[in-house]
């Protein structure tokens, strides 16, 4: 069994700001990486995320960026200690790969599609890709709160 997840959202925005938003590490660190982004996406490019609720920064390798049509990433995976839930999250010795597909529909809205795969298939695997499925779920939300309405969530889920 492969373990890998897909979530998607429809944002009120053209396509080129959605990816902007991704891209552009001022705008990303208002609603996503609430302890701050280093670095504008870029093919070949290395990038830095933090997060509030883990410490350190995460090391983003950018595989393919293509503007206004997709990012593809890997980044280190996590696993819960054990796999057990709710125990903080760890480092794991693999790579994860993202890719984020921005999509305009025919209302003027952009359908963003975000999967992720390449964990083992072990608890800690499984624990891992539920809990990134959770985070870009939430990242989602906190773009389309954050881009239609100037409303940071993201920060609010965390605290």
């Amino acid at each position: 069994m492969e373990i890998n997840f897909r979530v998607a959202g429809r944002i009120a925005k053209p396509v080129a700001e959605i990816y902007e938003a991704v891209a552009n590490p001022a705008i990303l660190s208002k609603f996503f990486t609430t302890g701050g982004a280093k670095g504008r996406i870029e093919p070949g490019a290395t990038v830095q995320w933090s997060f509030a609720e883990e410490p350190g920064e995460f090391a983003v390798k950018i595989i393919e960026a293509v503007p206004n049509e997709k990012i593809i990433f890997q980044w280190p995976g996590y696993e819960g200690e054990d796999g057990k839930i709710g125990t903080k999250m760890s480092t794991a010795d693999y790579l994860t790969t993202v890719t984020m597909l921005f999509t305009p529909t025919d209302d003027g809205r952009t359908l963003v599609q975000i999967t992720e795969e390449g964990w083992p298939e072990t608890p800690g695997g499984l624990r891992g890709s539920y809990t990134n499925c959770e985070g870009w779920t939430i990242m989602l939300l906190a773009m389309k709160s954050w881009l239609e309405h100037g409303i940071d969530i993201g920060r609010d889920l965390y605290s």
